[in-house]
């Protein structure tokens, strides 16, 4: 009787792939781990340019507009708000704030702070 499978020499093609399957496999879990890494530094990154912005000893925040005006502010909502944000972990952060803004009306610095920090 033929018996392949306990014979070394007769690979199905179902064992071929494996070793570029693993290799494919070691590649994307470089990339979840960058992708990981990135969208946590992105949103550490919000959370740090408001977190300062927080408590009675909190320090307002100079920011300018294209246009050339300047606005002075320590409102985690309008700091969050005036910022240009592209990345899609970043843009959670600020439109979790944004809930926060409506659904309480207050606490966008902390939920922002929590989540940088988590």
């Amino acid at each position: 009787p033929n018996n392949g499978s306990r014979n070394p020499n007769n690979r199905s093609a179902a064992m071929q792939p494996q070793a570029s399957t693993r290799g494919d496999m070691l590649r994307t879990r470089a990339q979840e781990k960058s992708v990981r890494e990135n969208n946590i530094s992105a949103a550490k990154a919000v959370a740090d340019a408001v977190r300062t912005s927080l408590g009675p000893k909190g320090m307002d925040k100079m920011i300018a507009g294209k246009s050339g005006s300047v606005m002075i502010t320590n409102d985690g909502a309008t700091i969050l708000q005036q910022m240009e944000v592209a990345h899609p972990a970043a843009k959670m952060l600020v439109d979790l704030a944004k809930s926060q803004d409506t659904e309480a009306g207050d606490g966008t610095t902390s939920v922002t702070g929590l989540c940088g920090a988590l």
